[in-house]
């Protein structure tokens, strides 16, 4: 039994006339009258009965019909759920994310949108370190993350890049530059700073040791952070001081301030969604798709 059995068997109930039930189908009367008389040989019974105006059903046809309308509907909601997930508007896309990426808001915009155009997707978020995301991406266990990839792309992966984000001193409001709105690298040569480590935050941290560099000085690290979100509570406690992307800056908390960087060539923070090499789940390419048309003029200076 196929399924074009049942379509032939139920324009036939439907419209209780083979003549028209083939029109309806689109095909000739002679092979509609065939595949029905196929169907009732394969069930051992009579579907229909001729009568002068048409046909009728049978007892045997009134208790198929429903059945055949059941799976029929199972056959066009199956087929309708297949494609909604070759389309991407189904399934489930993990997406991850660094912690100093979720302060961006280039980050929760491009999710609100694909939320917004995709509802029917399930999102599972993930915060880690860049060097966890790309491993998780390399293992598969990851779709998607928001990276900071420094200036060497890492290997083995695909990247989409996203606008490049400025980044600012903090400084305790006790310090001597606090009633500054901005500042050169080299005039906090020989200050304390407050940094995460190289393999917590691998792009940022050698952004900023690069930039203290180009200014003319090596960075006294007087305290290492497990995270970047815990550098500005050690700067507000006057452990040091730090630099860390502007986007941090939205986040007012009690005791620090920043200030913009006055230097020729400052650092940045660059972000960029991951992806594994051939990746062909299509709600990740919808999500980078949305990604690419979300415009940086929101991003803090």
């Amino acid at each position: 039994m196929e399924l074009r059995h049942l379509r032939y068997f139920l324009a036939v109930a439907e419209e209780l006339n083979f003549t028209r039930a083939a029109a309806r189908l689109g095909i000739g009367q002679p092979p509609l009258s065939q595949q029905i008389k196929d169907l009732e040989q394969e069930l051992g019974t009579a579907l229909f009965r001729r009568t002068p105006h048409g046909a009728e059903l049978t007892a045997a046809g009134v208790a198929f019909l429903p059945e055949a309308r059941l799976v029929l509907g199972s056959a066009a909601r199956a087929r309708a759920l297949a494609q909604r997930a070759g389309r991407g508007e189904s399934g489930q896309l993990r997406i991850g994310f660094s912690g100093s990426a979720a302060f961006n808001p280039l980050v929760s915009t491009v999710i609100r949108n694909f939320r917004r155009a995709y509802p029917d997707v399930q999102l599972t978020l993930i915060e880690m370190n860049t060097t966890g995301l790309l491993e998780m991406l390399a293992q598969q266990t990851l779709d998607v993350g928001f990276v900071r990839p420094g200036p060497n792309a890492p290997t083995g992966m695909d990247l989409q890049p996203m606008a490049d984000e400025a980044m600012k001193i903090v400084l305790p409001n006790s310090h001597r530059f606090a009633s500054r709105r901005h500042l050169s690298l080299a005039e906090l040569a020989g200050e304390p700073f407050v940094l995460f480590p190289r393999g917590v935050g691998l792009s940022l941290h050698d952004e900023i040791v690069d930039a203290c560099r180009r200014a003319g000085f090596e960075l006294i690290v007087s305290q290492e952070v497990p995270q970047i979100s815990s550098v500005v509570n050690l700067v507000a406690a006057e452990f040091g001081v730090s630099v860390v992307p502007a986007s941090i800056s939205q986040f007012h908390m009690a005791g620090v301030c920043y200030l913009d960087i006055d230097d020729a060539q400052p650092p940045v923070a660059r972000m960029a969604l991951a992806t594994r090499p051939g990746q062909d789940a299509p709600s990740a390419h919808n999500f980078l798709a949305l990604a690419a048309k979300v415009p940086s003029a929101n991003l803090p200076e």
